[in-house]
């Protein structure tokens, strides 16, 4: 069974999907749980509802702000230690690549891949004094093959990768893996978001029809549940996950068609 007890786990993008799912879950096998995100209230909430919530903490940052997040994490850093790092940020908006604005991967980039290198510096040197080190960026299937008009996030979900890879091969020595989880559809706002997109686009579909559509293109014909893609993550982040380092795991029900 697995087992977080004496781990303490920073997890972004916590107050909702499969960041929310991530952290219920981790709570669940006795890691304490700081939660980050942008609007406390939402913070509050989730940690609430968490098993034992005193236990647990939470740091507001906005990642549209890289500097404020920085100066955030490095002062929790002084006084505490994480053991695991689940880097999870929403996507940027969709459409064609030929019609993005460069401001749009400027931006996407920051929050993405800046944001998640300023989390990795802050943390990095207290996995290694505690010889333990779980570093997991939750990125898109996007990483294997590119998504049909989501044009800057299939750009710099590869960016990430490549960063998490490199990342990987420099710290294994030090006892932290660094892994990617790759969602495929699911149930979350980010979808919905996306669905309406599509709608606004071809008045012919409806928001259940493009769900419809996403579930079929999966060989399981439905699409996930965060708590799915949370396991995924729980796995990677726990002592069975030892010898994974520096991987790609899909959680997509087949959908992507590379190995």
């Amino acid at each position: 069974m697995i087992s977080l007890i004496g781990k303490t786990a920073v997890l972004c993008g916590s107050t909702q999907g499969i960041g929310k799912s991530t952290a219920l879950l981790m709570a669940e096998l006795d890691a304490k749980v700081v939660l980050v995100a942008r609007n406390e209230d939402k913070l509050k909430e989730v940690q609430s509802q968490l098993k034992n919530p005193t236990l647990h903490e939470y740091l507001v940052a906005d990642f549209t702000q890289p500097e404020q997040l920085k100066e955030r994490i490095e002062n929790w850093a002084k006084n505490n230690k994480a053991h695991i790092l689940v880097n999870n940020t929403g996507g940027p908006k969709g459409g064609p690549i030929i019609e993005a604005e460069t401001s749009e991967f400027k931006d996407a980039f920051s929050m993405h891949l800046i944001c998640n290198h300023i989390l990795v510096q802050a943390l990095w040197k207290g996995m290694k004094e505690e010889d333990y080190g779980r570093i997991i960026n939750v990125i898109s299937t996007s990483v294997k093959q590119p998504l049909d008009g989501l044009g800057v996030s299939n750009t710099i979900r590869g960016a990430v990768a490549n960063w998490s890879k490199t990342m990987a091969n420099e710290l294994g020595k030090h006892n932290i893996t660094v892994n990617n989880v790759l969602p495929g559809a699911t149930n979350t706002d980010r979808l919905s978001s996306i669905a309406k997109n599509k709608v606004k686009k071809n008045s012919d579909l409806s928001v259940e029809k493009v769900f419809e559509n996403m579930a079929n293109l999966s060989p399981m014909k439905r699409i996930a549940e965060p708590n799915e893609v949370a396991n995924a993550i729980v796995f990677l982040a726990s002592p069975m996950a030892s010898y994974i380092n520096g991987i790609n795991v899909p959680v997509d029900g087949g959908r992507t068609k590379s190995l």
